[in-house]
């Protein structure tokens, strides 16, 4: 069998990167049994009110979904176990040392995918934004959405006022 190439996205958390600030991003391997692998690969899984945190000076991961696998015996997973997260021990001392500063950080998953054939989740570490900074975010998306469009009617050779022939 051929060995798998490229990334392969499984799931993303979008509910994340609307309700934090993304920092910063870390990619992480995950601890998996088999029966987890095949279901990951069949894209059973659901990252919502998922995060990570330390746990005896490793990382985390709670409240990961992998549906059970429809063809497992009695070594299927249980859907929503801890994960241990694979990281190099030095990012490890650095996200730990960021989440210990006390200046309202977390960690959380924006990404679930196989990269080369491995599953990998993509981190974030995060700061919580206020609904009136998701106001603000909403406002500036739709302001840069109206001036592409103006800017592409100008390209055109239509304007927004006026629009019809005279």
């Amino acid at each position: 069998m051929a060995k798998e190439t490229g990334t392969k996205l499984i799931a993303s958390n979008k509910k994340a990167r609307h309700d934090y600030a993304i920092l910063k991003t870390y990619e992480a391997g995950l601890v998996l049994a088999g029966t987890e692998v095949k279901s990951l690969r069949l894209g059973r899984v659901s990252l919502v009110d998922t995060f990570a945190q330390e746990h005896n000076g490793e990382l985390m991961l709670y409240g990961l979904h992998i549906a059970e696998y429809g063809f497992g015996s009695w070594t299927n997973h249980s859907p929503r176990r801890t994960r241990k997260l694979l990281l190099h021990k030095d990012e490890i001392i650095k996200i730990l040392n960021k989440l210990n500063e006390g200046s309202g950080l977390t960690l959380v998953p924006l990404s679930l995918y196989f990269k080369d054939g491995w599953a990998k989740v993509e981190l974030g570490l995060a700061r919580g934004l206020k609904s009136y900074d998701k106001r603000q975010v909403m406002a500036e998306r739709d302001a840069k959405k109206e001036i592409a469009k103006e800017f592409g009617r100008r390209l055109k050779g239509r304007s927004a006022t006026g629009g019809g022939r005279r």
